[in-house]
């Protein structure tokens, strides 16, 4: 699924500490020779050129072990990435293969064979999600094509990708809440579409029991919209919130998951976002559990409509109460009714 490393930057480095030994090596037959013809000047300047080839000899040792470390860190993550795929796919198929053989084989009540095909159809969609997946990872490779960039309409794509987000998990629609304001943002509607998608799908399938997901979008006087996803899940450790952006990333050991996924959904996120030279950051909700994923994007209101400063500072930057948590989500009374992190 990665992109095949180069190899330049590792041979080089190796070729440049292989000529380093050499020359230390010579230099210090010189400086062995010229203490043997007590000839200071020359001791003294083949001393300080051999040390500092020392430390870049000792420098490239780190360096090649930091790669050595990265390395074998994203072969592991690539074990576990073809673990996760593999069990995605012969799951939904071994379970078609199931059913079909059933319907096949022996003669089941109309009922039955409604729930048979509702479960295949749900396997179906369950492979097509995968595949989409994978799709969108490979995209985020490509370079942007600048023809492609236009104002797409924000609040229109939040509701479509929370209906979509809520049809595929079985939910009511208003377990995604939504409070969003009308704004356009700058890029590729397919790209925003992905950014959204996997971050509303991320919260419904990592939110508490019943889920409990918040949509809320606003236009920024600095020429942004900033729209922040909440669910009320467990929530994401701070020292770990930066380590899940990165390609093929999940937390907790993969045989103790109960949640399916590969790992790629947060690094395509965090890829578009970077490419529509926009900012994504992780945020907690205080005494609450949960995690809070604030996007914001180059964009604008409508041209009618003001845009209230109070209203649309990142949490970031927000004051804290009393007791050391950041101010309400929102202004508005729904938002500032509720406790957060």
């Amino acid at each position: 699924m990665s992109r095949r490393r180069s190899l330049g930057w590792p041979i080089t480095l190796g070729v440049i500490m292989i000529v380093l030994l050499v020359v230390l090596l010579v230099g210090w037959i010189l400086l062995t020779v010229a203490a043997n013809q007590t000839n200071s000047g020359v001791y003294w300047a083949i001393l300080a050129i051999g040390a500092t080839f020392l430390v870049l000899v000792l420098v490239g040792v780190v360096l090649y072990l930091l790669i050595s470390i990265k390395e074998i860190r994203l072969n592991q993550r690539q074990s576990n990435f073809v673990d996760s795929v593999t069990h995605e796919l012969k799951s939904p198929i071994a379970s078609m293969k199931l059913y079909l053989q059933t319907l096949s084989r022996r003669s089941v009540s109309a009922a039955e064979q409604a729930a048979f095909f509702r479960f295949m159809l749900e396997d179906l969609e369950r492979l097509d999600s995968l595949i989409d997946h994978m799709l969108d990872a490979a995209r985020v490779d490509q370079q942007l094509v600048e023809g492609d960039v236009r104002d797409v309409d924000l609040a229109g794509l939040l509701a479509s990708a929370a209906a979509t987000a809520c049809q595929r998990y079985h939910l009511p629609t208003d377990t995604v809440r939504l409070d969003v304001e009308p704004a356009r943002v700058r890029g590729r509607a397919l790209e925003i579409e992905v950014v959204f998608r996997n971050l509303i799908d991320n919260a419904l399938k990592y939110a508490g029991v019943p889920p409990e997901v918040e949509v809320y979008s606003r236009a920024t006087p600095r020429g942004t919209v900033l729209t922040r996803i909440t669910d009320n899940g467990p929530g994401i450790p701070a020292k770990l919130r930066r380590k899940v952006f990165g390609r093929f990333v999940r937390l907790g050991s993969e045989l103790e998951r109960s949640k399916t996924g590969t790992g790629l959904g947060l690094f395509i996120v965090r890829t578009l976002v970077k490419r529509m030279r926009g900012t994504i950051q992780i945020c907690g909700r205080g005494a609450l559990s949960g995690t809070i994923f604030e996007v914001e994007l180059p964009g604008a209101a409508p041209k009618n409509k003001a845009v209230p400063s109070a209203e649309i500072e990142p949490l970031a930057g927000r004051a804290s109460t009393a007791d050391g948590r950041p101010q309400s989500i929102a202004p508005t009374r729904d938002h500032a009714d509720a406790k957060t992190r």
